[in-house]
């Protein structure tokens, strides 16, 4: 990883650093001097685009065509292309930064995603943008951030607060099965439904509480490794590009975003 690959932000209390060069991801974001993201090549919190979680057989539709994605999660295709590869820093300041990069191989369809980064005294916003050159496509947009269970603050581990309209089914093959359930208890590995928009509350008991929102209907929820938790935000549900696609044209690109707030507890 180079320095020049790393666009850092501050306002208020709140540190950010984007590594472009490490797949446009979060690698860092610090309340009041405390890391709240794993640390970690593969962690942090990164864009999933331009699909989201896993493709069944990593193959799609579009229209009469089907295409194949390398399987990079065998037997499927998991979370994009964009956490593989560089982006290019279009433009940074003290408290945002903008990133592209040029969609292309193995993805089949050419095209542009941008991502903006925002900071501000308080909260951070997220938001993707996806746009088509030519030929139109379906495609998702998300966010995987990976929450510390602990701070190391020596409180209580972390605690997920949301309330559900619905859970996604799960099958053996991890892909949802098209039945929607009353929501379970956890642990999770699993898609729930808020179509009132995301709104999930990342709890660190007696320190800090982070609300992850959006206007996307779509979540899945992750608690089954034993450093962090997983709250991420989608335009659709995993193999949506198989069952929920939004169409990308030249003339309407798909754009989604989520923000950040958090408070000081205790």
């Amino acid at each position: 990883m180079s320095t020049e690959d790393v666009v850092r932000l501050a306002a208020g209390e709140a540190e950010v650093s984007v590594d472009a060069g490490n797949g446009g991801r979060l690698s860092s974001l610090r309340i009041g001097g405390v890391e709240l993201l794993r640390q970690g090549a593969g962690f942090g919190s990164f864009p999933m685009v331009p699909w989201c979680g896993r493709v069944a057989e990593g193959r799609f539709r579009d229209g009469a065509e089907v295409r194949q994605l390398p399987l990079n999660n065998p037997p499927h295709a998991i979370h994009g292309t964009g956490r593989e590869v560089p982006w290019k820093v279009v433009r940074a300041s003290a408290t945002e930064a903008v990133l592209s990069y040029e969609l292309g191989d193995p993805w089949p369809y050419p095209g542009r995603v941008t991502q903006t980064v925002a900071l501000e005294e308080g909260a951070l916003t997220l938001s993707l943008g996806i746009e088509a050159y030519e030929s139109s496509f379906p495609a998702q947009a998300g966010w995987h951030p990976w929450f510390l269970r602990d701070l190391g603050q020596g409180g209580e581990g972390v605690r997920l607060e949301f309330d559900a309209a619905w859970q996604e089914e799960r099958g053996a093959d991890h892909l949802p099965t098209g039945r929607r359930l009353d929501p379970l208890p956890g642990p999770w590995d699993d898609c729930f439904g808020m179509p009132e928009g995301v709104d999930v509350q990342v709890v660190w008991p007696g320190e800090l509480e982070l609300t992850v929102t959006s206007r996307e209907q779509w979540v899945v929820v992750y608690d089954e490794q034993a450093e962090a938790v997983c709250v991420e935000p989608q335009t659709g549900p995993p193999n949506g590009l198989n069952t929920a696609p939004r169409l990308v044209t030249p003339l309407d690109p798909l754009e989604a975003s989520t923000t950040w707030s958090w408070r000081r507890l205790g």
